[in-house]
């Protein structure tokens, strides 16, 4: 397993060395990359290699215990991209997750349809148990130098990339403001919280009293309100500067895929983006019996399919319609990631 650092060289000695010591895989020598002051974060690309999974729970369980795994077909660097999948695609993992708690269904279902597959771990604490905490602006750095070593391993000029929840805003930034766009065909944000989350309504009410957030970062355990859950707050800094005078720029061709019922991201219309050039899917308008939310979505055999549509129009079938009643998973996912 290659495990990267990115920090700034005042911090670098520090933080390499922690890191070596907490993490089982060879850490390669620390390298910089555009980051802010003091900014520690780690990033790896995962090779242990597990099988798929049909449910998010299960992946998330299994990741747990098989730390560093990715799923089956994926960060394969001999791969050679065909005709028919001249891009190959980039999978972003969403907020205390990892390549494979979230990607263990779409992503061997790519590799067995002919893609050449890729996914890292980004934005680590050092010594932390999971990825996707860590500042988005430099775990945006990180997945450029991931897309950068894909690109150099399959001589592909362009990539797609599918982002799921803070993924999406992640791979988002770096197409928008670290010239990904020249790199990136195609960008699919999954449950992306394109303008953020009020978490029913919270955030909004803290940031009105005075305090408030302040007293939130003080009482609520650290865990629970990483930086990056808080770049993630409607009306957050961070969101501000990535949505400033357009959500997107050109030479990218953008699409969201939603839920009107998602549990994370409200209100739901915060999901899609505003330009008119984007396409902005909502599951439950193109099937209303699926009421699948943030959760599931990556695992929703629907969502997956319109993915692969979205990815590749010609080859696209129609996805399979059946009921999901609301909250599916939802109290599955709790419990797996508590006990």
């Amino acid at each position: 397993m290659r495990t990267h650092r990115q920090m700034r060289w005042t911090a670098a000695a520090v933080g390499a060395g922690l890191a070596a010591g907490i993490l089982s895989a060879p850490v390669a020598a620390a390298e910089e990359v555009p980051d802010l002051p003091g900014a520690i974060s780690v990033w790896q690309v995962p090779d242990r290699v597990g099988p798929a999974q049909s449910a998010h729970p299960d992946a998330a369980r299994y990741a747990r215990q098989h730390p560093g795994s990715v799923p089956f077909g994926v960060n394969d660097f001999t791969c050679t991209p065909t005709a028919v999948h001249p891009r190959p695609v980039v999978l972003v993992h969403g907020t205390d997750s990892n390549a494979y708690s979230d990607w263990a269904s779409l992503g061997p279902r790519l590799a067995g349809s002919g893609y050449c597959v890729f996914a890292l771990n980004y934005g680590g604490e050092p010594g932390g148990d999971n990825y996707g905490t860590e500042d988005m602006t430099v775990s945006a750095g990180q997945l450029a130098q991931f897309v950068d070593e894909v690109r150099d391993a399959t001589a592909a000029a362009e990539v797609d990339i599918v982002g799921y929840s803070q993924g999406a805003t992640v791979a988002r930034y770096y197409v928008n403001r670290l010239g990904g766009a020249a790199a990136v065909d195609q960008w699919i944000g999954l449950a992306s919280p394109t303008y953020g989350g009020t978490l029913f309504g919270l955030v909004p009410v803290l940031e009105q009293t005075p305090g408030g957030m302040q007293w939130a970062r003080e009482a609520i355990p650290p865990d629970l309100v990483s930086p990056a859950l808080e770049q993630q707050a409607q009306g957050s800094s961070f969101l501000d500067d990535l949505n400033g005078g357009a959500d997107t720029v050109p030479g990218t061709r953008y699409t969201t895929i939603g839920s009107r019922l998602d549990e994370v991201i409200q209100p739901a219309t915060n999901i899609a983006l505003r330009d008119g050039s984007a396409t902005n899917l909502m599951i439950g308008d193109l099937c209303p019996s699926n009421q699948s939310g943030h959760f599931r979505m990556p695992y929703d055999e629907y969502t997956v399919e319109l993915v692969m549509g979205v990815l590749d129009p010609a080859q696209a079938g129609a996805p399979p319609c059946t009921v999901v009643p609301a909250g599916t998973g939802v109290l599955e996912m709790i419990l797996t990631e508590k006990f």
